[in-house]
């Protein structure tokens, strides 16, 4: 990985909005609209977040139907795994991802009605 690959990571990380993007996608894939609802951020806002996040190859998507789907990125990514391994295990000390992670739990089933 070069230095300036690197600085983009820190980059990305350094944005509230982006860590709490990353913080739900590690759960796994999503869409942008389940996205949308648990941050409560407009669709604007979430999808340039992502379009960096991609620009980055932090994350992946797929298009299904109208909507967006996005993952962290396989080997892209590898020097995402251990931050992500400290978000996951320190999220619960972090309001904001704390929160965000019990939102998406409650409503998980809910989630991706816009999409079907």
């Amino acid at each position: 990985m070069k230095l300036k690959e690197t600085q983009a990571l820190f980059t990305a990380l350094a944005d509230e909005t982006r860590l709490r993007i990353l913080n739900l996608l590690a759960e796994g894939e999503l869409c942008v609209c389940d996205l949308m609802k648990v941050l409560g951020e407009p669709q604007s806002k979430v999808s340039r977040h992502l379009a960096y996040l991609r620009r980055t190859k932090l994350v992946s998507a797929r298009r299904r139907g109208l909507w967006m789907h996005y993952r962290i990125s396989g080997s892209d990514a590898r020097m995402l795994e251990p931050v992500l391994r400290v978000i996951k295990d320190r999220r619960s000390e972090i309001d904001e991802l704390d929160r965000d992670l019990r939102k998406f739990r409650q409503q998980k089933g809910c989630l991706v009605a816009c999409c079907e």
